[in-house]
C-alpha cells in the first residue's frame, strides 16, 4: 500500500465537481469538446507540444476548469526510447491520464489511422497518426509489430509491395533493397544486408528458377497448419491466381496493372497478421486442486492446522512439492500451444497452483481444465520511529515486562514482503556486544546476494533474504539502476516499514547534519526476513504471492503486507480474490497477517483490507508535531511546515521578501506559465540580482495541483540562485494544501493555509514600492524563516489520518456491504521516521538520506507487526486469532485528552468524530494487550463457514478458491467469532453468538454492558458469568430492530471483569426492517 506522496499536495479528493459540454480554448475561439484531440502546453519549451484526447471536461466550485486527458506518445518517450517507427508524425495511444488545467490546451489537431493519414495530399502541422496502443507502465506495445512501414521511414504508398527479411523481421521498399517490384514478386526467401554474412547471401537466398510453384507449395502448407505464412508470400500466391484466372477470361493481367488489387489485398492481409499478435501477454494465476505442502497428509506427517507449523525439509515435504509443480508442467504442456506462455512461478508450500504468462486465449484454455479450480488475472501492486514507541508505552510498560529493549521481540521471526531492504542500516546491524542467542530452530530461510547485497548483509538481524522478479520481468523491461535484482531497497518503503517493526533500539536520527532523536522498532529484538516483491518499476500479485508463499515455508510468525492491490477485484468477491486466499492459507499455517487498509480516505468503503483472517491498520497522527514560522518584519510569525534549519541568524537577522512574479527576468524567452511564473521550478525564469541572499515567495498554483510540479525544483531553483529561503504559499484559487514536514537542505517552509497566505500578501504589497506599469522598483518587506526541525509534544492525538482508507467493508466491484468490520484497528502513521534507502527511486527529494518521515497506513502495519510478536513472544502458544483479539479487545477510542477519537474529513483542517469505519475497534494499547483477560478465537474452519454463510457468494466459488466443500454454515456471518459484530442489512431481529476463553491465571467474574445502535436493541445472555482460567463461556447477543433507519450505527458490548479486565466489542447495525 503506498505511502502518501511525501511534501505537497492538494486537497483531493473534491467534491461537487460539475460535467462540462465544452471549453473554449484561451484566446481563442476554438471549442473542444469530449473526444477532440488536442495540443498541451508542456513545461519545458524546448519540448514539443503533448497531444491528448479529451475524456471529460469540468469545473470545480471556483469555476476552474479542468479536463481528464488521455496522452498520446511519440516514440521516443516511449519506456526504452525509440522503436522503428514511421517518421515523426507518428504517436501512439497510452493508457496514461491525467487531470490537467484546461488552459493549458493550446489548439486542436488530428490524429489520423495510418490509412488515412498516407492519402493525405497535404500534410499539415497538426496533422498525426496512430497505429499503436502503448501502455505506459509496462512499455508493451498492442499490436507489437505492424508490417506496413518500411525500415527507410519514407512515407508508406498503398501500392507498393513490400519485402520482409526472414531474419530480423524489418519490412522494405523493394527500391530500398535494389529490386523492382517484378523482382519482389518472385522472391521465396529474403535476407536484408544487414542480416547478410555477406553480398553473396542475398543473391543466394534471393532469387530462384521456379518461384511460383514453391511459393504457392509453402503457403498452402503453413495455412494446413494454420500458421502466418510470410506475407510476401501470400501476395505472390493472389498475385499469381488472380492473373491466371484473368488470362483465362482473356483479360491480360500483366505488369504493374496486375497490382490494382494490391492494397486492398495488402490491407487485408495486414489485419489478418495484426490479428495474430493483437493479443498482448498477461499474469494469470491459477489455483490447483490438491493439498500443498504444508497441508498434506503422507505418512507421519500431519495436515497443518491450528497453528501447527510443518518442515518443507523433509523428504516427505520435498517428495510431495516435486509432484505439485510436476503436475502444473504437466498441465501447461498439455494445453497450452507451444512458445505461447512462460511460467513464472510453481505455488506449492501453502497453495497449489502457478502464475504464468501467457495470451488471454491461453488462459482461458485453463479454465476448462480437469483440476484447475481458479484462474484470475494479476493485478498491480504497489507499496501502501523516534517517538511512536515512546507514544504507545513501550518503553515503560511492555519492554519493561519483556527484559527492555535489548529483549523485546527475542526469538519472533517477522517477514516482510516489501521493496527489500537497506542492508547497511544501523536500524538492521547484528550488535557484537549484545548478540542475539535466542532459538529460531522452527525458521529456516536463505540469503539471496546480488547488487548492492553481499553475503554478509544477512547477519543475525536480518536472518533471511530473498527476491522475487519473475512477474515484474514478463510485464515490462526493468531498469537496471533502480530494479535491483536482489533483496536491495531502491525505494526506501521496506527499510522504513521494517525498522517501525522491529528495527534496533536507540539508533540516532541524523538527517542534514541535525539530530532528530533516536529511532526503535515496535519490537527491537526480533529478527527480520526480507521478501522483495515490488520494484520501482511495476510490482505484480504473482511476485507477492511468491513471497507469501515462500514466507510461511521458511516459518515466519509475522507477516507485515504493506503492500498490495491497489483496487478491489474486478470479477471476484473480495474475499475470494488470489491474493486473499493466500493470506488465508497462511493464517492457516499458523502466521499472524497484518496488511495496511489503504491510502484512499478518507471517503467510504475506501478500504483495501477485506477478509477477517487478516488485520487490516488504519493510520493516525501522534501527538508529536513539527512546527516552522515565517517571521515578518511587522513582528507576525506565521506558521509553516517543513524540517528544514532557518535563515542565518534565527528571526535575529531580516532578509528581502520578494514574490517570485516580481522578480522575473523579463527578457526571458520562456513561457509565462504558472510554474516559471509562480511556482519556482525554473531558475533561468529570474533575474539573479534580485532573489540572491532573499526569501522568494512561491505560490502553489496548477503545477502543484496537476501534480507535475515538485519541491524538489524549488530547492534546485534556491540552491542555484542562491536564495537566503523560500516559501510556498496556498492560492486562494485552489484553496489550502496539505504539506508533509520533510527535510529541506535549503532554509524554507510551507504555508498551507489561504488565510495565513494572504496575511503575508498583504505586508508584501503594503512595503512594496512599483511604478505605474506596476514593476517593483523598490522591495521593503523583510522576513526571516525559523527553526523548523523541533519537535512539540502533546497535541491531541491520536486523530485518524486523513488518507487513512475508511469502511465499510464490501464484497465486490460494487462496494455491496459485508458482515465485517474493517479497518480492525488504528495505529500510529503518520509522520513517522524510520530507516529509508539513499537511493530513493520514486522520492527524489529524500535522495541520499538514511531517515525518512513519511505517512501511509504502510506505515500503520508494522507497528501492529511489531506489537503482535511482543504478543507472540509472551504466549507463544497463541494462535494468530488469539493475538488479533488481544489488540482489538483492548483497543481505545478515547483521545489523550479523554475525548472520542477525531478523524480528518474531506477539507484541509476539518475533522469529526470518528467512528469504527475510520478506527475499527479503537487506537492499539500494547500494555493493554498483554494482558486482555478474554480473547476470541476462529480458525480455518471457521473461515470456511463464514465463507459459506454469506448468501452472495457461489458455493462452487467458494470450493474452487479454497479447496472446501461447504458442510457447515454459520447461519449468519456476522456469527464468526471475531471481537466485532458487524450486521450490514438486519431485518426484525436476530441473535449472534461469540465464545470467550479466560487467557488470565486467575477465575474472574464479568458483567456485560451493551450500548445498542441507533435502532435497535441488545440484550445479553447470560448478562454476567464466571470464567476459570482456559475455561470458554459463550455469550448471545439478542439484537431486536426498533426503528428502521437504513445507515450503520454503532454501538458496542462491554465485558467489566472482577480482576480490572474490560473487554470492548464494536457492534455495527445496519437496521432496514422492523418486520
Amino acid at each position: 500500500m503506498a505511502k502518501t506522496r511525501p511534501g505537497v499536495s492538494s486537497a483531493k479528493p473534491k467534491q461537487g465537481n460539475k460535467e462540462l459540454d465544452c471549453y473554449t480554448i484561451r484566446g481563442t475561439n476554438k471549442v473542444v469538446r469530449v473526444g477532440d484531440r488536442v495540443l498541451m502546453r508542456p513545461s519545458d519549451t524546448g519540448k514539443p507540444p503533448y497531444v491528448a484526447r479529451i475524456e471529460r471536461t469540468e469545473s470545480d466550485s471556483r469555476n476552474n476548469v479542468k479536463v481528464r486527458a488521455r496522452w498520446y506518445y511519440r516514440p521516443e518517450e516511449s519506456l526504452g526510447g525509440r522503436r522503428q517507427f514511421h517518421g515523426a508524425k507518428e504517436l501512439f495511444l497510452s493508457d496514461h491520464y491525467d487531470l490537467q488545467s484546461a488552459h493549458t490546451i493550446e489548439g486542436k489537431c488530428v490524429v489520423h489511422t495510418f490509412k488515412n493519414y498516407t492519402k493525405l495530399e497535404n500534410v499539415g502541422a497538426e496533422d498525426y497518426y496512430c497505429r499503436f496502443e502503448y501502455k505506459a507502465v509496462t512499455g508493451s506495445f498492442t499490436p507489437d509489430r505492424v508490417a506496413v512501414y518500411c525500415k527507410c521511414e519514407m512515407p508508406y504508398n498503398s501500392d507498393d509491395l513490400m519485402v520482409q527479411c526472414d531474419s530480423c523481421k524489418d519490412w522494405y521498399h523493394p527500391a530500398c533493397v535494389g529490386m523492382t517490384i517484378e523482382e519482389a514478386k518472385m522472391l521465396e526467401h529474403f535476407v536484408c544486408f544487414e542480416c547478410s554474412e555477406d553480398d553473396l547471401k542475398r543473391s543466394q537466398n534471393g532469387f530462384h528458377a521456379s518461384p511460383v510453384d514453391d511459393a504457392k507449395t509453402r503457403c498452402e502448407t503453413a495455412l494446413a497448419k494454420h500458421e502466418q505464412p510470410d506475407l510476401v508470400l501470400i501476395t505472390t500466391r493472389f498475385s499469381l491466381n488472380l492473373s491466371r484466372k484473368n488470362e483465362a477470361n482473356g483479360v491480360d493481367m500483366s505488369g504493374a496493372s496486375s497490382f490494382a488489387v494490391l492494397p486492398l489485398l495488402f490491407h487485408l492481409l495486414a489485419m489478418s497478421s495484426i490479428a495474430s499478435i493483437v493479443e498482448e501477454r498477461s499474469i494469470y494465476l491459477i489455483l490447483m486442486e490438491g493439498e500443498p505442502v504444508a497441508f498434506h497428509s503422507s505418512g507421519d506427517d500431519l495436515p497443518g492446522q491450528h497453528g501447527r507449523r510443518f518442515d518443507p525439509n523433509s523428504e516427505a515435504s520435498k517428495d510431495h512439492a516435486k509432484k505439485l509443480v510436476d503436475s502444473h508442467d504437466k498441465v501447461l504442456q498439455s494445453t497450452l500451444d507451444r512458445g505461447s506462455y512462460n511460467k513464472l512461478y510453481s505455488f506449492k508450500h501453502v497453495l497449489n497452483g502457478f502464475a504464468v504468462h501467457t495470451t488471454p486465449s491461453q488462459a482461458k484454455k485453463l479454465q476448462h481444465v480437469p483440476g484447475v479450480k481458479l484462474v484470475e488475472g494479476d493485478r498491480r501492486t504497489k507499496a501502501m520511529t523516534t517517538y511512536s514507541p515512546q507514544f504507545l508505552g513501550l518503553p515503560q510498560t511492555v519492554w519493561t515486562q519483556e527484559g527492555g529493549d535489548r529483549n523485546a521481540g527475542d526469538g519472533i521471526v517477522i517477514g516482510f514482503v516489501d521493496t527489500g531492504i537497506n542492508p547497511f542500516h544501523p536500524s538492521f546491524a547484528y550488535d557484537i556486544l549484545n548478540p542475539i542467542t535466542s532459538n529460531i530452530s522452527h525458521f529456516s530461510g536463505a540469503c539471496e546476494t546480488g547488487p548492492q547485497f553481499p553475503p554478509f548483509s544477512c547477519n543475525g538481524k536480518i536472518v533471511s533474504a530473498r527476491f522475487f522478479l519473475a512477474g515484474a520481468q514478463a510485464l515490462t523491461p526493468l531498469n537496471a539502476t533502480i530494479d535491483i535484482p536482489s533483496p536491495a531497497d531502491a525505494v526506501g518503503h521496506g527499510s522504513h516499514v521494517a525498522s517501525t517493526a522491529a528495527g534496533n533500539a536507540g539508533v540516532p536520527v541524523v538527517v542534514n547534519s541535525f539530530f532528530y532523536g533516536r529511532a526503535s522498532g515496535m519490537a527491537p529484538r526480533a529478527r527480520i526476513a526480507v521478501y522483495k516483491a515490488v520494484y520501482p518499476t511495476v510490482g505484480t500479485i504473482a511476485d507477492v504471492v511468491a513471497a507469501i508463499d515462500q514466507a510461511v515455508a521458511d516459518g515466519v510468525d509475522i507477516l507485515n503486507l504493506s503492500i498490495g492491490p491497489d483496487e478491489p477485484p474486478q470479477d471476484t468477491v473480495t474475499f475470494l480474490s488470489f491474493f486473499d486466499i493466500a493470506m488465508l492459507f497462511a493464517r492457516r499455517a499458523g502466521v499472524f497477517v497484518v496488511q495496511a487498509a489503504g491510502n484512499s480516505g478518507p471517503g467510504p468503503s475506501t478500504v483495501l483490507s477485506y477478509s477477517p483472517w487478516a488485520v487490516g491498520a488504519a493510520a493516525s497522527r501522534i501527538d508529536r508535531r513539527y512546527l516552522g514560522s515565517l517571521l515578518l518584519g511587522n513582528g507576525l510569525n506565521i506558521s509553516g511546515v517543513g524540517l528544514s534549519a532557518p535563515t542565518f541568524g534565527n528571526g535575529s537577522l531580516l532578509y528581502k521578501l520578494v514574490l517570485a512574479k516580481d522578480a522575473i527576468n523579463l527578457s526571458g524567452t520562456f513561457p509565462r506559465t504558472p510554474q516559471y511564473v509562480e511556482e519556482c521550478q525554473y531558475p533561468e525564469a529570474f533575474d539573479p540580482n534580485v532573489v540572491r541572499d532573499s526569501i522568494v515567495i512561491c505560490t502553489f498554483s496548477a503545477g502543484f495541483y496537476n501534480d507535475t510540479s515538485t519541491l524538489t525544483a524549488i530547492i534546485d531553483t534556491a540552491r542555484v540562485l542562491r536564495f537566503m529561503g523560500f516559501v510556498l504559499v496556498a492560492n486562494p484559487s485552489y484553496g489550502d494544501f496539505i504539506g508533509q514536514p520533510i527535510p529541506y537542505s535549503v532554509s524554507g517552509t510551507l504555508v498551507t493555509k489561504v488565510a495565513d497566505a494572504k496575511i503575508i500578501s498583504q505586508y508584501y504589497e503594503q512595503q512594496t514600492l512599483r511604478d505605474a506599469r506596476g514593476f517593483v522598483t523598490q522591495f521593503n518587506a523583510r522576513a526571516a524563516i525559523r527553526d523548523g526541525r523541533f519537535a512539540s509534544f502533546g497535541s491531541q492525538a491520536p486523530i485518524v489520518s486523513r488518507f487513512s482508507s475508511r469502511g465499510p467493508d464490501f464484497i465486490d466491484i460494487n462496494r455491496n456491504p459485508a458482515d465485517v468490520l474493517k479497518p480492525d484497528i488504528l495505529a500510529p502513521g503518520h509522520e513517522i521516521w524510520a530507516a529509508w534507502s539513499p537511493l530513493s527511486a520514486l522520492d527524489p527529494i529524500l535522495t541520499g538520506y538514511n531517515f525518512a518521515l513519511i505517512s501511509g497506513s504502510s506505515m500503520a502495519a508494522p507497528h501492529i507487526a511489531g506489537i503482535a510478536a511482543l504478543i507472540k513472544q509472551k504466549y507463544p502458544s497463541w494462535t494468530p486469532s488469539m493475538i488479533a483479539s488481544a489488540m482489538s479487545t483492548t483497543a481505545t477510542k478515547f483521545d489523550n485528552n479523554g475525548g472520542v477519537i477525531m478523524a480528518e474529513g474531506f477539507e484541509v483542517g476539518s475533522s469529526y468524530a470518528a467512528n469504527n469505519f475510520d478506527f475499527g475497534a479503537g487506537f492499539v494499547n500494547p500494555s493493554r494487550a498483554m494482558d486482555p483477560g478474554l480473547v476470541l478465537s476462529s480458525e480455518f474452519e471457521d473461515y470456511i463457514s463464514f465463507l459459506c454463510s454469506m448468501p452472495n457468494i457461489d458455493r462452487f466459488a467458494i470450493r474452487a478458491a479454497t479447496g472446501v466443500w461447504c458442510s457447515q454454515s454459520l447461519g449468519h456471518p456476522a456469527n464468526l467469532n471475531i471481537p466485532s459484530v458487524t450486521i450490514s442489512a438486519l431485518r426484525r431481529s436476530l441473535t449472534v453468538k461469540r465464545s470467550f476463553k479466560n487467557v488470565a491465571t486467575k477465575p474472574e467474574t464479568y458483567v456485560g454492558l451493551a450500548i445498542p445502535p441507533n435502532g435497535t436493541m441488545i440484550t445479553l445472555h447470560p448478562p454476567w458469568f464466571t470464567i476459570a482460567p482456559d475455561g470458554t463461556q459463550d455469550l448471545d447477543i439478542e439484537i431486536n430492530v426498533t426503528q428502521s433507519t437504513n445507515v450503520f450505527g454503532f454501538g458496542e458490548i462491554i465485558l467489566t471483569g472482577s480482576l480490572n479486565h474490560i473487554v470492548r466489542m464494536p457492534v455495527l447495525i445496519r437496521p432496514v426492517s422492523i418486520v
